[in-house]
């Protein structure tokens, strides 16, 4: 079925042009607050006058998830654009196994070769839809590349070593939630309907223009960082506000029961959204205090949801498809935590 793409009339605002217009506003007011916000942490840090405590974690704690977070969405907005401009239209699809379950499975190792975290992967994985992996497909390499990649499995390595076991149940389960996660997504009878409608009609202008590839490439990096900055800098405050409200010493005391604990490094990995290259020097501090399992659990559920995770992803997915996602990963994840706790 061949589609005729309508260009609006030049100087006519049209539907593309208007949203391109409403994402430069939310990208402008983004970067501002990000830079209000490192302005501040930048004064108070240099006691030129003095913040209530509570506010000045909140800067300090959301500034900080921010500018972690940038250069791996910068990097997946680039690794992104390469795959959508420079790789043959069916390149990937060409090569992947024609099984589904097996070609889910060479997916979720791609990570290995697109060493980006979570942050990055949103952008990639959309770049990846564009480019004809199905929205299963993609689901799958968005949970998995956070976790079996590299850079994580060193530093988680660095961190506990394989005497504990965490490292191994991290990397078997990561591979099988994610695994399972785009089985569930693959069975939907209408997959295109999981995405939200501004994306659709991204992808379908996108395969209607020309052009430039250079052109076309600033373009789209423009659009991308339109898209994902407001969502970023809106994940980035509410994960601060979470840390600043939540007691964590309502956390520790829940620390060494088999059960409770899992749950309560879970809601903890939800709420501070640090990114999984980092995210075991984090854990081993919590060593000490909760069980195998709820570290496994942090470990294995933070790269694939939390809130400056869902607020990327909400770009892409409709809000259904996020709370079914979270719902799916969250049981896995806590079965995962729990079997390490039983077999421990």
């Amino acid at each position: 079925m061949s589609h005729t793409h309508h260009a609006p009339p030049t100087g006519a605002p049209g539907p593309a042009r208007g949203l391109a217009g409403r994402r430069a506003v939310g990208a402008g007011i983004a970067a501002a607050i990000l830079a209000g916000l490192i302005a501040v942490r930048v004064t108070t840090s240099q006691g030129e006058f003095d913040l209530p405590d509570a506010t000045q974690d909140f800067v300090t704690l959301s500034a900080s998830v921010l500018i972690e977070s940038l250069p791996f969405v910068f990097l997946g907005i680039g690794l992104s654009i390469a795959v959508r401009l420079w790789l043959p239209e069916d390149f990937l699809v060409r090569r992947l196994p024609r099984h589904p379950g097996i070609r889910r499975a060479v997916v979720s190792l791609l990570g290995v070769l697109l060493p980006v975290c979570e942050c990055g992967n949103v952008p990639l994985a959309r770049g990846l839809i564009v480019r004809g992996l199905s929205v299963g497909e993609a689901m799958t390499f968005l949970l998995a590349a956070p976790i079996l990649n590299p850079v994580t499995i060193i530093t988680t390595y660095q961190a506990f070593g394989w005497d504990d076991g965490i490292l191994a149940a991290r990397i078997a389960g990561g591979f099988v939630i994610a695994n399972l996660v785009g089985w569930v997504f693959s069975r939907h009878p209408q997959p295109m309907s999981l995405l939200t409608p501004k994306f659709q009609a991204a992808c379908a202008h996108e395969h209607a223009e020309g052009g430039r590839k250079s052109r076309r490439a600033a373009k789209m990096f423009a659009e991308e960082t339109a898209a994902m900055l407001p969502a970023l800098v809106v994940g980035s405050a509410i994960a601060g506000l979470i840390q600043v409200a939540v007691s964590r010493d309502l956390l520790v005391t829940l620390g060494q029961n088999p059960v409770l604990s899992v749950f309560a490094l879970m809601v903890l990995a939800f709420v501070v959204s640090i990114c999984s290259n980092v995210d075991a020097f984090f854990a081993l501090a919590l060593g000490s205090t909760f069980m195998p399992g709820a570290i496994v659990a942090f470990l294995v559920f933070g790269p694939m949801i939390d809130i400056k995770m869902l607020a990327l992803l909400r770009t892409t997915f409709t809000t259904r498809t996020l709370v079914q996602l979270t719902a799916i990963v969250a049981l896995a994840s806590a079965a995962l935590g729990l079997a390490v706790n039983v077999v421990a």
